[in-house]
């Protein structure tokens, strides 16, 4: 199948997870009614964007409510769903940052541990320490549906190219990333970085983010996106609540690979990858 319809729910978060599931499930069902048959939520989707929540909002994988919730709601309406991500919880309370990809039957086929914590601090702008609560991933995340590979990674995942390069070696044509832009590095780098990583692998780059909420310590940047092969912006939207339904091509990856066959180019004798095919 050469073309799929994909949602992108960038829903706003509160302080209730409760509200939160709800919230996913209305937005996923509009996106649904609107002909996706694969919707992806932001990060974080259940809980707020803040160190303090993490702890108190983890889940375990086995027994997670949200993950339950979600997995039933992919098998009621036949659809995938990328699940953002959540916070995560192990058996020695490690928790994580991370994504579940749930095929059109409610089973998991795909989980994400964020493998690039969110460590920055930018004078006059944001500090933020992810690794101060959470713990890194360290496998990267590819899954297969009857549309071809898909890959997915987290926020901050997207500045580490090499991380994108394998996952195109390994055959994805589009990679989901849910993300939590803030509004110094949103503005600053988010479009960019979507374009560039289009364009080196010559693939899909999704992008969905929460919308902004202003009463949150940590306001999102928002602008949830679809970027195509060639780096155009198909869609993107703005900082409020709202939904993308939109349906791409993915003929338009091997149209563009054979005009400009970058990745048939590349040197894998100096660039160490010939290992990885």
């Amino acid at each position: 199948m050469n073309k799929i319809k994909i949602g992108l729910c960038q829903m706003k978060v509160q302080e209730n997870k409760e509200l939160n599931i709800e919230k996913a499930e209305d937005m996923i069902n509009k996106a649904v009614n609107m002909g996706a048959q694969l919707v992806m939520l932001p990060e974080m989707f259940n809980c707020p964007y803040d160190n303090k929540y993490f702890p108190l909002y983890a889940e375990k994988a086995t027994g997670s409510i949200t993950c339950k919730r979600i997995s039933e709601l992919a098998k009621e309406k036949s659809v995938y769903i990328i699940a953002g991500s959540i916070p995560e919880k192990d058996d020695e309370n490690n928790i994580y940052n991370t994504s579940f990809v749930f095929d059109r039957e409610g089973n998991c086929i795909g989980k994400h541990r964020k493998i690039h914590l969110f460590d920055i601090d930018v004078k006059d702008g944001i500090r933020f320490m992810e690794s101060e609560v959470l713990s890194p991933g360290k496998d990267i995340t590819v899954f297969d549906t009857e549309f071809g590979k898909m890959g997915v990674a987290i926020c901050y995942d997207i500045r580490f190219p090499e991380l994108i390069r394998l996952m195109s070696i390994e055959g994805v044509n589009i990679v989901f990333i849910p993300a939590a832009f803030n509004m110094i590095t949103g503005p600053a780098h988010w479009e960019h970085l979507f374009r560039v990583r289009a364009l080196d692998n010559q693939i899909f780059m999704v992008g969905t983010a929460p919308a902004q909420n202003k009463e949150s310590n940590y306001k999102s940047y928002g602008h949830s996106l679809i970027v195509d092969p060639w780096g155009s912006v198909i869609e993107q939207l703005d900082y409020s609540e709202d939904i993308i339904v939109q349906e791409i091509d993915l003929d338009m990856i091997h149209k563009i690979r054979e005009e400009l066959p970058l990745l048939k180019h590349m040197r894998k004798d100096i660039y160490r990858l010939s290992h990885l095919g």
